[in-house]
């Protein structure tokens, strides 16, 4: 269910850049593609948004309840790594 819900979005997200395609190909008003390449960012964050808290309460909850100490280190390190990459983008 939660990967059809991302799928769907996706292809949403896939159509409105195909609009801002054309905008640019029919030189449409600059701040008029900046706002809808403004919102292509807002739904991609929400899509990715829903797909670390899939992975939140699936993969990660699994390595951290399991015995193994090293994949709950590298599951942590993981995520950790996630949140070090979004703040450089």
């Amino acid at each position: 269910m939660a990967n059809e819900k991302t799928i769907r979005r996706l292809k949403t997200i896939q159509g409105h850049l195909k609009g801002v395609t054309r905008m640019v190909e029919e030189e449409a008003y600059c701040v008029d593609i900046i706002r809808q390449i403004q919102a292509i960012q807002a739904a991609l964050n929400k899509v990715s948004g829903l797909i670390l808290e899939e992975h939140l309460n699936s993969c990660v909850i699994t390595a951290v309840q399991g015995e193994d100490p090293t994949e709950r280190e590298r599951v942590l390190k993981e995520i950790g790594e996630v949140f070090e990459m979004s703040n450089k983008v």
